[in-house]
This record gives C-alpha cells, structure tokens and sequence, in this order.
C-alpha cells in the first residue's frame, strides 16, 4: 500500500521543479524577443526562424538526453517550447496541403510545433505560391513516400518555382478506417486518395471486397464525406477522426508497415550549415554518351553521398529527363560548392533546389 507521506513529498518536489520550469520558460522567451528586438534594429532582412540553428538544439540535447525521457519525446517536448518561445518573436504563417486533417498537415505539425498559422491549400502548386509571393512565411509539402514514389506535382513547382527547401520531416503513415457507423458490416462504400487506396489494397480486398471505394482529393476531405453518412467510411489519419468527430472502426490498415512519406519544408532562403545537412538539386545532362555518368562521377570523385536520384520526362524532348538528387553535404561547404560548379558545368539546365538539415526525429 502507497504511503500517503512519500506521495505528498515526491508531490511537492515535481511542484517546485514545475515552478522552477516555469520561471526558465518565461527567460527564455524573453531572451527570444530581446533576439527579436536586435534583428529588427539591424535593418537587414530577418529570419526569425532558423531551420540550421533549431538542428543543432535537438542534436545537442539528444547528446546529453540520459533518459528517463525517449529522445523522440525530447526533441517533441522541445520543439513545442522553441515554436511557443518563437510566436512571442514573431507569429508564423505556414502553408500546407490540406485541407485540416492531412498527413501534411501532421507533418507541418511536427516539424514546426502547433503555435505558427497553418495556412490549408487545395494544391501543391499554390503552397509553392504562397511561399514565393509571401503570403505565408513557410510551406510544407510531400515528395515521395516509400510505397508510392515521388510527387510528382512537387517537382514541377521545384522545377518551376524559385523557393528553396529549407527543412525535411518524415512521418510514419498509419491509415485509419473511420465512420459514423459502428460496424465494418455497415459499410457500402470507402472514400480516400487514389494513394491510400492503393496503399491499403489487400487490406480493403480481404475485408471489405464488395464495397464501392471512391476517390477523393485527399484523405480529409474523405473523412468529411464519411462524417455525413453512417454506411460510408474514410481511409485518413487518427488525428482526423479526432477532428471530424468519427470512430475508428479498423486500425493500420496500410498493407506495408514500412509505410512512409518524407515532406519538404519550402523557404524563400537557403539556411546555414547545420553540420549535417541535405542538398537537393535538379538537372538536365547534355545528349551526349555517359554524359549523366559524367555529372554524378563528380560526386563520387568528390566523397559525396548521393542519398537519391530520381529521373522524369523534361517535356522538351523524346527520352529527354530532368533528374532530381538529394546528396550528403551543404551547398556552402567548399567541397560540395566545388563540386556542384563542376557537375553545372556539364549540364544544359541546373538548378540548387535547396541546401536544409537532414531531420531530426
């Protein structure tokens, strides 16, 4: 049996360690206007949000994170703080593909914390507007997922925008089965994104193999079909039962387990160097023999890690290919600087997509 002495005294220690937390947020947050006060005194464009900086937080203290706490509840603890401390410097606007509900607005969630304005958009395309236009501060949109492939919508406006990716985040995708109903047997017909639905496949074959499957724009806007009708059910995110007031009839009904989907964080500038950092950029080899050997022979000549490739038609030409890489290194470390002059050298079109932190989970 507890004694009700060594509760109340363990109690009364976590509420002088509450009190004293409480007077370390409030310093810090002033300490984050006073930073705030000097960038606008110095006349020059700001950033008040600094992916580089914000990098090397989490990595410090996943350093010196001795436990209890996991270092993914630290680093989501942390960001929660260096989002709330930033709002007090400057309220953020964020744009996402949305609607409210998506995985990328989950994603925008993660990587920014929940004090910025998230800012919904109905298309990649005008996320990448409002970034470059300046209607919203950032943007967040998907790339590729693990089972799909690339989005290709998001590397047309890379292609074709001016906006850097600053920032990375990756989420593990559970797909959810939602209703106002109680019971699979009441379900006639599935709305979800052409994506889920593919994802989910032999799950929806097996357990629901008679039922209409409809597709929508994206998972969201299905779980807001299902809202209104007990015998329709949606393919989305747990938070979106949380948010359009439906049941979750069937958990993780992806078919892969390793079902993920990697964001960009979309800038007007390219941050500092982090210390460990991802360049992206996009190119068009000339129409020569071994000439895209050539360009990324460059790279391994330099002892830089290619981490992805990814080739689709240019539009210009039969079996003509712009090529999107992701490698190891940032633009302003000399080596990769060099080699990035090297391999622009030998291509028809080029184009630095970005220089960002690599992730920090």
């Amino acid at each position: 049996m507890v004694k009700e002495n060594q509760l109340s005294s363990l109690r009364d220690e976590i509420d002088k360690i509450d009190d004293t937390l409480l007077n370390l947020l409030s310093e810090r947050a002033a300490l984050t206007q006073e930073v705030g006060r000097l960038k606008k005194d110095s006349g020059s464009a700001v950033e008040y949000y600094r992916p580089d900086r914000e990098a090397k937080i989490m990595r410090r203290l996943k350093g010196a994170n001795n436990g209890p706490l996991t270092d993914e509840s630290l680093v989501h603890l942390m960001r929660e703080v260096i989002s709330a401390c930033l709002s007090c410097e400057k309220a953020l606007s964020v744009a996402y593909l949305g609607p409210e509900g998506t995985y990328t607005h989950g994603a925008m969630r993660k990587h920014f914390g929940s004090f910025p304005e998230g800012v919904p958009c109905h298309e990649i395309s005008q996320v990448f507007r409002h970034v470059e236009g300046g209607i919203s501060d950032y943007g967040v949109v998907p790339i590729e997922n693990s089972v799909g492939g690339s989005v290709n919508q998001t590397l047309d406006s890379l292609s074709a925008g001016n906006v850097k990716i600053i920032g990375e985040v990756t989420i593990p995708i559970k797909h959810q089965l939602l209703s106002k109903g109680k019971d699979l047997s009441q379900i006639t017909k599935v709305f979800a994104h052409e994506q889920a639905l593919m994802q989910c496949s032999s799950w929806l074959r097996e357990n629901l193999g008679s039922v209409e499957l409809i597709r929508t724009s994206s998972n969201a806007l299905a779980a807001t079909k299902a809202k209104g009708d007990s015998q329709a059910a949606a393919i989305a995110g747990a938070e979106a039962a949380k948010i359009y007031g439906l049941e979750v009839l069937a958990k993780n009904i992806e078919d892969s387990v390793r079902n993920s989907t990697r964001f960009i964080v979309l800038g007007r500038e390219v941050p500092n160097t982090s210390g460990s950092d991802r360049t992206s950029i996009m190119f068009s080899a000339s129409d020569e023999a071994g000439s895209l050997y050539g360009v990324l022979g460059i790279l391994a000549n330099a002892d830089i890690s290619m981490s992805r490739i990814e080739s689709k038609p240019s539009g210009e030409g039969l079996w003509d290919y712009t090529f999107f890489v992701d490698f190891l290194g940032h633009f302003y470390d000399p080596v990769v600087s060099e080699a990035i002059s090297k391999m622009r050298a030998k291509c028809r079109i080029f184009k630095v997509l970005g220089s960002y932190p690599i992730s920090v989970n």
